[in-house]
């Protein structure tokens, strides 16, 4: 899987950026430098918040920006109904990952694979996950210009054993985005778009309050699908639609209707969610 977000795409999370960079982009970058000062880089770091606020993204563009391969992993892929397939999952994950160093892991929803072992609900099965995920961290072989990141918006539910340094001794929060980043993910996505004169973009990010960044793409995606159903309501005929292209714009309107409509989206309990306006 080849990663092409850079940190130009990802609006705001400058603290946030600037500690993955530090933890995993410069010494990846420069390992020599590190070894020389022998300082001693974190094996594993661990981001967490609440849904929909970048995380993957962020992992991303750490492969991006520090010209590392990139493996993804979803935590729910990895268990198996057989006994030894999951542990044999994790195991195979971090031979491919030490073959193709300098390489970036992301394990996505970690809390599926790695929960308090000993609490109840957790069978045998998933606490063996764990202790193959501590020994291939913490174990002999060594993980040379390998990096760990793993996402979860459940920060209570991961066995404290894999917190410790040494494994997770990183851990950053990843927040919901405030107005200066939301304005900032509004401008990323409302490049190169045809908007009208009377877009007010700082307007929209006020009135996005409480949103996460998944949110702000939805309004910008929203706003746009909002403009092709007028536009295609008026030249049904694919003729006339690429001849009237350029008269297709996206404006203020366009953008608070796409606001309301994220908003009532998001107020729904999930069993009134009929359409989804989200394209992700």
């Amino acid at each position: 899987e080849s990663p092409d977000v850079e940190w130009i795409d990802i609006g705001g999370l400058d603290e946030v950026k600037r500690e993955l960079q530090e933890a995993v982009e410069w010494p990846l970058r420069y390992p020599d430098l590190y070894t020389k000062l022998g300082h001693s880089v974190p094996k594993g770091i661990l981001m967490h918040g609440p849904s929909g606020t970048g995380k993957t993204m962020l992992a991303k563009a750490v492969a991006t920006e520090s010209e590392a391969n990139f493996i993804s992993v979803k935590g729910p892929e990895l268990l198996s109904k057989w006994i030894g397939e999951s542990e044999r999952g994790i195991r195979e994950i971090f031979r491919r990952a030490r073959q193709a160093a300098p390489c970036v892991v992301f394990f996505d929803e970690i809390d599926s694979i790695a929960p308090i072992r000993g609490m109840e609900g957790v069978n045998a099965g998933t606490e063996r996950m764990v202790s193959q995920l501590l020994t291939e961290m913490d174990g002999i072989q060594e993980l040379n210009g390998v990096v760990i990141i793993a996402a979860t918006n459940r920060l209570d539910m991961i066995d404290s054993a894999l917190l410790r340094p040494g494994r997770f001794d990183k851990i950053v929060f990843v927040p919901k985005p405030d107005i200066s980043t939301r304005l900032k993910i509004l401008e990323i996505y409302a490049k190169e778009k045809p908007l009208t004169s009377d877009v007010n973009l700082q307007r929209i990010a006020e009135l996005t309050d409480g949103f996460s960044g998944a949110d702000m793409s939805a309004v910008a995606n929203t706003a746009i699908s909002l403009v092709l159903h007028e536009y295609l309501q008026k030249y049904s005929n694919p003729e006339d639609a690429a001849k009237h292209a350029s008269e297709a714009h996206v404006t203020m309107k366009h953008f608070e209707d796409a606001v309301k409509k994220i908003k009532t989206q998001r107020d729904m309990k999930p069993g009134e969610k009929l359409t989804l306006s989200q394209y992700r």
